[in-house]
């Protein structure tokens, strides 16, 4: 067995430590597949430390899997995340169970907005549907299976179940057939026209880029969207008279608005990027050093 982040060869030597800590349990009619056991934890394991990553970015996180029993129609294993400071020491016990009992209930949250027709998880990538899609298959592809999901912790020795999700066949497939139609909407993209709508600059570049590519520049158009988007070309016109106001003029791009027309590129409803096609006209816009 590979040596872990804190020298432990053994799930007996690291549960000594009686660290907080994911306990997965696949209860199982019919064997599982071997690519749906595999995911069912490595899926676990992604979201996890995916999650530390948005929530704790001073924080650093190394997981390991251990299948803690194996028994007919029944597969538990414990997901042993050791939380560090970084560059510091192993967080507090203490702090690390909240962590973990936050996961657990915020996974859980985010596989629920799939129980019924039509929910949606507006924060989810097409990489966060896989990893749903990849915890549920093995319930899913069973007669009468169930999988729970609990976040653990050790009070004088003794487990705690401070979280918990549970799923069987019938609302994980109902899960991942609502999963399964969100990634088909991500996956298809439209194309929106608006004529003259006033677009300022949240990044400039004076780089060039081919045309119909998107930029590295960012723009917002707060008739369509607060989000600032990618900026996208559509004529050599249109580029030119844009970075001529970000290379050869002193005035500042950020105090001036551009009346364009544009194409919006949406995927599942929401706006992801502005193919400017017409600038009709650029105006400067009132900023604080005026007088």
């Amino acid at each position: 067995m590979r040596r872990d982040t804190n020298g432990w060869t053994t799930y007996s030597a690291a549960m000594a430590s009686e660290p907080p800590h994911i306990v997965l349990n696949l209860d199982l009619e019919q064997p599982i597949e071997l690519s749906d056991f595999v995911a069912a934890f490595t899926s676990l394991s992604g979201q996890y430390e995916q999650y530390i990553r948005q929530n704790y970015p001073n924080l650093k996180s190394e997981s390991q899997i251990y299948i803690k029993q194996v028994r007919e129609g029944s597969i538990e294993a414990d997901l042993v995340p050791w939380i560090y400071m970084t560059g510091a020491a192993l967080l507090q016990s203490m702090d690390a169970a909240i962590i973990v009992e936050d996961f657990v209930r915020r996974y859980g949250t985010r596989l629920g907005f799939y129980s019924k027709e039509g929910g949606r998880d507006p924060e989810a990538k097409k990489s966060d549907l896989k990893d749903f899609m990849d915890g549920l298959s093995g319930v899913a592809h069973d007669p009468n299976g169930k999988i729970t999901i609990q976040a653990a912790e050790f009070e004088d020795s003794e487990k705690k179940i401070r979280a918990s999700v549970r799923f069987d066949t019938s609302a994980a497939r109902t899960t991942m057939q609502q999963i399964e139609f969100h990634k088909n909407e991500l996956d298809s993209s439209q194309h929106v026209d608006y004529p003259r709508v006033l677009m300022t600059f949240k990044r400039s570049d004076v780089g060039d880029v081919e045309l119909g590519k998107r930029s590295g520049e960012r723009v917002i158009i707060e008739s369509i969207s607060e989000k600032d988007l990618p900026l996208i070309y559509a004529s050599d016109m249109v580029e030119e008279r844009i970075k001529h106001e970000i290379r050869d003029t002193r005035d500042n791009i950020y105090y001036k608005g551009f009346n364009v027309d544009v194409n919006v590129e949406t995927r599942a409803g929401r706006p992801i990027a502005y193919k400017v096609t017409n600038l009709h006209q650029i105006v400067d816009l009132p900023h604080d050093d005026e007088s």
